[in-house]
């Protein structure tokens, strides 16, 4: 009796958790590739390289306006997944709009704010 081979995020949880990361590490690797999958309108990761790879973080970051932290934990799972799961490591990611971090603007009282302020204290 022939036995199927493991699934996709099976695997990447095996190889995460041989390479002992953690378990959010591996929760959030895991939803990063089943958010890719779902995107490409379920194509197998393993009929997919660069250039979806590609498509997918510019849709983060234009459509979805993800934090430049967000982006790069996408990215990370992105290149595990092809380096250690599928041993296909993903050449040089060219044409990736980066996320740029939002400037916060500083929050100023005026000056009759700051003369009630210290009415009040």
């Amino acid at each position: 009796m022939k036995t199927k081979p493991p699934k996709l995020l099976d695997r990447l949880a095996d190889a995460i958790r041989v390479r002992n990361y953690s378990y959010r590490t591996e929760q959030a690797y895991s939803m990063w590739v089943r958010q890719y999958i779902r995107f490409h309108k379920l194509t197998h990761p393993q009929d997919m390289g660069e250039a979806e790879v590609i498509e997918f973080l510019n849709y983060l970051t234009l459509t979805k306006d993800v934090a430049p932290n967000t982006q790069n934990q996408a990215l990370n799972a992105l290149k595990f997944l092809y380096r250690h799961v599928l041993d296909r490591p993903l050449d040089e990611l060219n044409n990736i709009a980066r996320s740029k971090k939002q400037q916060k603007l500083p929050i100023v009282l005026t000056q009759d704010e700051i003369r009630a302020l210290f009415r009040e204290l």
